[in-house]
């Protein structure tokens, strides 16, 4: 028994949900088989009616054929390609941007050739979500700027942490409650 908005397919005889935009004149489901019979059937429908049977016969429509076929060649033989890319693939693995130098202390400069959105790669949207909402930015430019400026932060840590480990460790722990 069908629920409230469920037909039953013409094709498979399977009941499913009828699409709300479509309504009450959607009456196959969507699966690949049964929309190639809505098809079929819809053209044959067409063809049925008295104004439509001649519509592929007759000098008048093989002239109006053969004239765009003429402009148009090779149209139903070509493959079709599929259209290019509006901008190239992230590579899989992004390049480290800001490299060591030699007196730990002190990083190299970004290089500010890269492209905004290589600055954060594909599988982070939920840091780029929350860089946006924390600090409030919106525009593409800003995002970059502020990313930089973290990216910049975070190696300093990282390499500030490395030098004073054995200096701050001793301190720390002194200094702890509890110690």
């Amino acid at each position: 028994m069908a629920q409230s908005g469920q037909r039953k397919c013409l094709c498979c005889q399977i009941f499913f949900d009828v699409d709300r935009r479509i309504g009450e004149r959607q009456r196959y489901c969507p699966k690949p088989d049964c929309q190639r019979a809505s098809k079929a059937a819809s053209q044959a429908a067409w063809l049925a009616k008295p104004h439509n049977q001649d519509y592929f016969c007759g000098p008048v429509h093989v002239g109006r054929v053969r004239a765009w076929r003429a402009l148009h060649p090779g149209y139903s033989r070509a493959k079709r390609r599929d259209p290019p890319a509006l901008q190239d693939s992230l590579p899989p693995q992004v390049d480290d941007c800001i490299e060591e130098s030699s007196n730990r202390g002190e990083i190299a400069a970004p290089r500010q050739t890269q492209a905004l959105q290589d600055l954060i790669t594909a599988p982070l949207p939920v840091l780029a979500g929350l860089i946006a909402h924390l600090f409030q930015v919106s525009l593409q430019d800003e995002f970059a700027a502020t990313t930089r400026r973290l990216v910049q932060l975070g190696h300093d840590l990282i390499n500030r942490s490395g030098d004073e480990d054995s200096q701050t460790s001793a301190a720390s722990r002194a200094a702890a409650p509890g110690a």
